[in-house]
């Protein structure tokens, strides 16, 4: 059996992770949601990555579920299905707070749980080829486990129309909802992502980690008083102020010379 994803970091410290069942248009089972997951969790903490691209083996990014899969899963009890579900709600998860920016790299369809995929990477670019789709209701389901993450990336509006409908859209449609941030011409996608990747490894990595805290915590504030909210964000930024890396940047740019962290780049 080949395996179920491809691994590689370059001595930039570029880390592409590319699903790997093209036969099936990489849709995910049990095995590759639990491999994903743990190495999603050992990226986060890997100090010799700076960024991380999610793509696709093949002609597709992620067709959602294994049709097998989907097959053991029709007499499971509700407490199984909770148990299965639980396990793909911690992918997402642990890709959502990957402490390194995740760039999605759409090389075609990206359906179902795959489209949830494309909503917890924090850039997307997808071919102008992708097709896209929350396509759960067409079964008689719907897509809860993504949901959180979806409607974060698309808001509540734009999660109606395509829940609701269960409808397929291109990337140019994805990008007018949200779920994707650039759109390239056929052809084009590996040049534009390498050119993209060079924005996300210039900024300090620690500050870049903590940025992605902040986004998450200034939502989950929304109800909070101002005084709350407030105090977070003060400390934040003073935290981030007496931080080596804080230092080492406001020092970099009093003395005008570039920070340590782009001695390389």
């Amino acid at each position: 059996m080949s395996e179920l994803y491809l691994y590689e970091c370059d001595e930039q410290g570029v880390a592409t992770v590319t699903l790997n069942r093209p036969e099936i248009h990489n849709a995910f089972n049990d095995d590759l949601i639990t491999a994903l997951t743990k190495k999603f969790s050992e990226i986060s903490s890997d100090e010799t990555v700076k960024v991380v691209v999610l793509t696709g083996a093949g002609k597709s990014f992620c067709a959602g579920a294994d049709l097998n899969w989907m097959k053991s899963m029709i007499d499971y009890s509700k407490e199984e299905n909770i148990k299965d579900s639980q396990a793909l709600s911690d992918l997402f998860q642990t890709i959502n707070n990957c402490s390194r920016p995740v760039i999605g790299k759409i090389n075609g369809a990206a359906l179902g749980g795959g489209a949830g995929l494309v909503a917890v990477c924090d850039y997307v670019i997808a071919s102008e080829k992708a097709l896209f789709g929350f396509t759960e209701v067409m079964l008689g389901l719907v897509p809860a486990v993504i949901s959180p993450f979806v409607v974060a990336k698309i808001g509540e509006s734009n999660a109606r129309a395509t829940f609701l409908t269960g409808d397929r859209f291109d990337a140019s449609k994805a990008s007018v909802l949200g779920l994707v941030h650039q759109v390239s011409a056929d052809g084009e996608l590996d040049k534009d992502c390498d050119e993209l990747i060079k924005k996300f490894v210039r900024p300090a990595p620690r500050a870049q980690a903590v940025a992605k805290d902040l986004i998450r915590n200034v939502i989950s504030l929304q109800s909070a008083t101002y005084e709350q909210v407030s105090k977070y964000t003060c400390e934040t930024i003073a935290e981030r102020r007496v931080s080596s890396e804080g230092q080492e940047g406001m020092n970099a740019l009093l003395e005008k010379r570039r920070p340590n962290w782009k001695k390389d780049s």
